[in-house]
């Protein structure tokens, strides 16, 4: 009699949609948390990039300067002020575009230059330099900068109101501004720190280059106990982390220098991190295929 065949495996029951609903359901969670957690990150941040500080005179009759902060050089330590200035009521005509007699304004002392209009000429956009103290690039990035900044106005020789609408265009930082003078006076002290959004993103890459530099450092453990000699594709994927990880940080938004905050925090310890372990994993596993090769062959 002959033998009876064994019977066929049973096949694999398939994952049915219900089954993937445990799985399905905490990632959905976590990508609607982020997005509402990012999503209230960035009115809030629109909202500080928007806010208008008013400070000085609120007469009738006023010289109105709109300045707004345009770019911030850290490393130069300054940043560009936008300015626009608005007569108003009798100091000026066809609606502010000009003022009806000569028209000179005075800046505070961090502010390179001071501004001069012809009476009945109409009056441009300006920008002006104003230096910044107190902070270092070197901090970046939780580097912080002050200034003042403000304005006094003469129109025909005699002093006018002056009233200020300080604003911040610079998305790269977050600027708090706060009276210094009298009510009667246009003058704000001004604090100058990263902005919200590069804090997270330069916190996120601090995080992501030791975390490469621990996953470099695990595949060498492993390489090196095992004795795996000379394994060419880690050998190419660690060479490859050394290299991108330095383009990886000059992606680091306002151009930080060599030396900064972010590299002594993180940077140059990966980057020495994965170069020695590079040099520990060639070192053993050239040893380790040299005694193979010495090894006697049956």
């Amino acid at each position: 009699m002959a033998p009876t065949a064994p019977p066929p495996d049973p096949a694999r029951p398939r994952r049915s949609g219900a089954s993937m609903l445990p799985v399905l359901l905490p990632i959905a969670f976590l990508i609607l948390a982020a997005v509402a957690v990012g999503s209230w990150l960035q009115f809030h941040e629109r909202q500080v990039i928007d806010t208008v500080h008013t400070v000085g005179s609120t007469a009738r009759d006023r010289v109105d300067v709109q300045a707004s902060v345009q770019r911030v050089d850290a490393s130069a330590r300054e940043l560009v002020l936008r300015v626009r200035v608005i007569p108003r009521g009798a100091l000026g005509e066809e609606g502010g575009a000009a003022p009806v007699a000569d028209l000179g304004l005075q800046t505070s002392e961090a502010t390179l230059g001071d501004l001069e209009f012809k009476a009945h000429e109409r009056i441009t956009t300006k920008d002006l330099q104003v230096a910044v103290t107190d902070g270092s690039i070197g901090d970046y990035p939780f580097d912080s900068y002050v200034t003042d900044i403000g304005f006094w106005a003469q129109l025909g020789g005699k002093e006018v109101p002056v009233r200020l609408l300080f604003s911040n265009n610079d998305t790269l930082f977050s600027v708090s501004a706060t009276p210094t003078g009298s009510s009667q006076e246009a003058l704000v002290g001004v604090k100058l720190s990263r902005s919200a959004s590069l804090l997270v993103f330069t916190s996120f890459m601090m995080i992501v280059m030791w975390a490469l530099a621990a996953s470099v450092l695990l595949a060498t453990w492993y390489l090196t106990t095992r004795r795996q000699g000379l394994v060419w594709p880690a050998l190419g994927w660690m060479a490859a982390t050394l290299f991108a990880l330095s383009a990886f940080r000059n992606t680091a938004p306002g151009t930080p220098p060599i030396g900064c905050v972010l590299d002594w925090f993180a940077f140059l310890w990966a980057e020495t991190i994965i170069a020695l372990c590079l040099i520990t994993v060639v070192v053993t596993g050239v040893r380790t295929a040299l005694r193979e090769d010495d090894a006697p062959r049956a």
